[in-house]
């Protein structure tokens, strides 16, 4: 419990301490830090990071084909295999694609996650029981939490750009068709911090997962959580100047930054939050997104059965013919009682 307290309380003394910096920040007239200097810092950071992650990726060894699969992989002819055990051991690059397709858009690995556990009862203290647990809820929240943010951070293109998109238009429609509060309350920024807190719960209340869980592990939700309170406050509770906020981000977006007045500290402190999650991703374990794309469990086909892998980073050695090796120990051979090609002349 130590331990668990330990790293907790580091990231969340890692955020509130990005709260206090922002917040002292512009009360301290550093408007233009906090609102200029930092975003481009923050996006270039970004950037820069994903590609070196990407770059060294793709330069890591693959000697040979090691796909993760659920099924039987293609055999004899009169061996039929469905849609789904073709997309689960997929034998060509039109199977590969749609399993990727189910792994990115509806995160068909987790749904078919389980766990295994010996369970004993109070009446059979030497019995065990094996028992099989689904984690469905987990796929559940994890679905919900991506998907909503992806949402929210969809919608908030209309900050950058002039005039709004009109898919965004459309998303805002969507998204906020429930309307039962004013302003209109969005189904997105009501998932996302139920679902970050549901992550975060299921990390803090699982015995083994707090075991295991660093201040790396609880940090990103906790960030997540910080800017998902803060914009549930500036559009509810505590207003602030959108068209202010609208021209910084205009400005920012076309390179052409300025800082205008009226913009409320609760805004710098809602765009640092961001700025460092956004400064942070690269580095941090939040990078499973593009990562999956370059997992060689994930994206090679299961065609090794007929299709020989050559590992492109062998060292070059001289392989030598079996004739060879036999003119070698030929003599050795027949006094071993090995037989052989040709006989001794």
């Amino acid at each position: 419990m130590d331990f668990f307290k330990r790293h907790f309380m580091v990231a969340l003394t890692a955020v509130l301490g990005l709260v206090v910096i922002a917040y002292v920040g512009v009360q301290g007239n550093l408007t233009m830090l906090f609102g200029v200097v930092v975003p481009y810092l923050a996006v270039l950071i970004f950037f820069e990071g994903i590609i070196y992650r990407v770059i060294k990726w793709a330069r890591s060894p693959v000697p040979f084909r090691i796909p993760t699969t659920g099924s039987q992989n293609r055999t004899l002819p009169w061996m039929e295999r469905n849609w789904l055990e073709k997309l689960d051991n997929p034998a060509t690059g039109k199977h590969l694609f749609g399993r990727m397709a189910l792994e990115v858009l509806a995160f068909r690995s987790l749904f078919r996650n389980t766990r295994t556990e010996l369970l004993r009862s109070k009446e059979d203290p030497e019995g065990a029981k094996l028992v099989h647990w689904s984690y469905k809820w987990l796929w559940l929240g994890a679905l919900a939490f991506h998907y909503a943010f992806l949402v929210v951070i969809l919608r908030h293109l209309r900050f950058f750009t002039e005039p709004t998109l009109g898919f965004v238009h459309l998303l805002d429609n969507v998204d906020g068709f429930a309307q039962f509060f004013m302003p209109t309350v969005y189904i997105s920024g009501v998932v996302l911090p139920l679902a970050a807190l549901y992550l975060l719960g299921r990390r803090i209340t699982n015995p083994m997962l707090r075991y295991i869980s660093l201040a790396a592990d609880y940090f990103p939700l906790l960030l997540i959580l910080g800017i998902a309170t803060t914009g549930i406050l500036m559009r509810y509770f505590f207003k602030t100047d959108i068209v202010a906020v609208k021209q910084l981000t205009i400005g920012l977006a076309t390179l052409k930054p300025v800082v205008p007045a009226g913009i409320s500290p609760l805004f710098y402190i809602h765009f640092f939050l961001v700025c460092v999650l956004f400064a942070y991703f690269p580095f941090s374990k939040l990078m499973h997104a593009p990562g999956v794309f370059m997992s060689p469990s994930r994206n090679m086909v299961a065609n090794n059965r007929w299709v020989l892998h050559v590992n492109p980073w062998n060292y070059p050695v001289k392989f030598h013919s079996y004739m060879e090796i036999e003119d070698q120990y030929r003599e050795a051979m027949i006094e071993a009682g090995l037989p052989v090609e040709k006989e001794l002349k």
